[in-house]
């Protein structure tokens, strides 16, 4: 089964660049899929629920779709759960 790591991000956050920029490196180093998505980009589309759910507590990561962490990345516990 192919893997999927979202990360849930603002424009200007610097925290969130410094996650993307972490995650894109276990990306190639773990072989799973890496999606970026603005959360206010989002809900400017038309698809609010990831800003009302996430938005206070940017960046969020989620693993397959569930939430896996947020302001940081848990990288013990993503490559043991990537393992599984």
């Amino acid at each position: 089964m192919d893997r999927q790591v979202e990360l849930l991000t603002r424009d200007g956050c610097t925290i969130c660049r410094r996650v993307a920029d972490q995650l894109a490196g276990l990306a190639d180093e773990l072989g799973f899929a890496l999606v970026i998505t603005d959360v206010d980009a989002a809900a400017a589309a038309g698809e609010p629920a990831l800003r009302a759910e996430f938005g206070d507590r940017l960046p969020v990561v989620l693993l397959d779709g569930a939430e896996h962490s947020y302001w940081e990345v848990d990288e013990p516990r993503l490559r043991a759960d990537l393992a599984q």
